[in-house]
């Protein structure tokens, strides 16, 4: 990364929705940072005045703005190559929102342009800032369960119709569950490595109708990996026992990362420990609050503008920001987030995610390497 900023660091904010507005409302809360420009076709006026930010009328303004050090793209799934390219072209540092892309293609794009620009580019897969998600890495790096031989991941309920169908649920916009949610898909390849060949089988069996929108409510997947590793996950809003965590089976035990009832737990022959998912007991209690509040839809959570992040959410954000306001002021690099910051795990995730719907496609397994060779990144 090339260019050091001062403070405060100015920031530009593509996209003042759920995610976009708190991200704003923190990094203007910092005496280091001010967020000075906002752009949202629907939701900007509101933000810009809480935050005593400018609206500006294009992405274009945005980006090339004198008073933008570094941009953050919380827009919709659909919109972030278009930010993040002028970001680039503008020499400013990015963060963007997962997914950052709904096709590899897009995602190289993304990597070309802020590698050649020099800027730092950061993918938001917020999971890995949980407190006992970076316990668990640090677990398995220690050899506390051995080598890792499987990865189970779920995160599934039941959703009923809604006044109005969001684009989250419009497999075009939102890339669907598997790239909406691809959290859980980042998590197992942080541990396990690049997926080598995918496979899914699935479709949309329960939510069909004028109601309901058109993405897959039922995926099923298996991931083969370099060595004697696996996977199996399961996405969708097709279930009607909710669940939602992560299973990691070694040779010498297992740790099991529960976000529904949200907590940790290690298992060997001489050892069983728990430990908390977020930095602290409260905000452990929220999330299981909000859990049980939300019965079978618990695992599939969709914002709006007009709210406010839970306790427990805005934690893994102010974590993730700090990281990020870190780097671009200068911070050193953690190796365990380098992933993050270089590419590696964007491009990996939306490689998968792409095998992954062609296997549904083409009912065949593919190698993850049948994508990247299209692509122009690597």
């Amino acid at each position: 990364m090339e260019n050091v900023i001062n403070a405060p660091a100015r920031y530009g904010i593509v996209g003042t929705g759920y995610f976009g507005a708190e991200m704003g409302r923190y990094l203007a809360s910092r005496d280091d940072a001010a967020v000075t420009v906002v752009y949202d076709p629907e939701n900007a006026a509101a933000v810009a005045h809480e935050l005593d930010a400018r609206v500006a009328g294009s992405v274009e303004e945005l980006c090339r703005a004198d008073d933008v050090d570094v941009v953050v793209v919380a827009s919709p799934n659909w919109a972030h190559l278009e930010p993040v390219l002028l970001a680039a072209e503008a020499a400013k540092h990015v963060f963007c929102e997962k997914p950052i892309a709904l096709s590899y293609r897009d995602c190289a794009a993304m990597l070309e342009a802020t590698s050649t620009a020099g800027v730092l580019f950061m993918a938001g897969h917020v999971t890995n800032f949980m407190a006992g998600v970076r316990r668990t890495k640090a677990l398995i790096a220690d050899g506390t369960i051995g080598d890792v031989l499987f990865c189970r991941a779920v995160r599934t309920g039941w959703e009923e119709p809604k006044e109005t169908v969001s684009w989250k649920k419009k497999r075009e916009r939102s890339g669907g569950h598997l790239y909406h949610h691809i959290h859980e898909l980042d998590l197992v390849q942080s541990i396990m490595g690049p997926a080598r060949v995918a496979t899914m089988v699935g479709g949309n069996i329960a939510h069909v109708g004028d109601d309901f929108g058109d993405e897959d409510d039922m995926l099923i997947i298996t991931m083969e990996f370099d060595g004697p590793g696996f996977a199996a996950m399961e996405y969708g809003s097709a279930f009607r026992w909710p669940e939602h965590h992560v299973l990691i089976q070694g040779t010498k035990g297992a740790i099991r990362i529960d976000m529904r009832d949200p907590g940790c737990e290690l298992l060997t022959p001489d050892r069983h420990e728990r430990f908390l998912l977020h930095r602290t007991q409260e905000e452990d209690d929220d999330r299981r609050a909000i859990q049980l509040e939300r019965g079978t839809e618990g695992p599939i959570m969709y914002g709006s503008p007009q709210d406010r992040t839970p306790l427990w959410l805005t934690g893994i954000i102010e974590e993730e920001l700090d990281y990020f306001h870190g780097l671009v002021m200068g911070g050193e690099a953690l190796p365990e987030f380098a992933a993050l910051t270089d590419g590696t795990a964007a491009a990996a995730a939306i490689a998968t995610a792409d095998a992954l719907t062609l296997s549904l496609k083409e009912s065949r397994k593919v190698t993850v390497e049948e994508i990247t060779a299209r692509g122009h990144y690597g």
